[in-house]
């Protein structure tokens, strides 16, 4: 895949010139950016990386680090000549680019876990998960009261037809 190289070179915006607020409304965003409200919104569908939360009321607010990341992506593409392809495959490459995450450390322990210490961790695991995974017993339900035996009132429709005939029926 070939790297996308910018056409013009100039100074990237500072932060610095962001006030010292914690959310900001898109309008105050497209201020600060000079640029309109709707390339705001079309920049949130082509960059994952701007997400500004929306309120209880729908509108859309932005963190600080937000309105650098718009400041970041207006640079790229106005000033830096990326397309916006491009301007994503930068900010693709600076998260590679990025150091990777210190290890793990067990308290009094050095950087360097020795294998037994994983293997106990993983087998810990293992024994857990397999807890998880099973199947729940369902516990045995217990009537309140026995269950009621038919009584005379309570006939099937097959027993009503073996009833022994009225004597008013037997006249005949």
């Amino acid at each position: 895949m070939a790297q996308h190289q910018p056409i013009r070179k100039t100074t990237p915006t500072s932060g610095s010139d962001i006030p010292d607020k914690l959310y900001f409304r898109i309008g105050e965003v497209a201020k600060l950016c000079d640029v309109p409200a709707y390339v705001l919104r079309f920049w949130e569908s082509e960059f994952p990386q701007l997400k500004p939360h929306k309120g209880g009321t729908g509108q859309r607010l932005y963190r600080r680090r937000d309105v650098e990341m718009a400041l970041r992506i207006k640079s790229l593409l106005y000033n830096e000549g990326y397309t916006i392809p491009g301007a994503r495959q930068v900010f693709k490459s600076e998260l590679k680019h990025r150091e990777p995450q210190l290890a793990l450390t067990i308290e009094g322990t050095t950087p360097s876990v020795d294998s037994r210490q994983l293997q106990k961790l993983h087998k810990d695991l293992r024994d857990l998960h397999s807890l998880l995974s099973k199947s729940p017993s369902r516990p045995t339900i217990h009537p309140i009261r026995a269950p009621r035996t038919p009584s005379i009132s309570r006939r099937t429709p097959q027993k009503l037809f073996d009833l022994p005939l009225l004597p008013e029926d037997n006249k005949s």
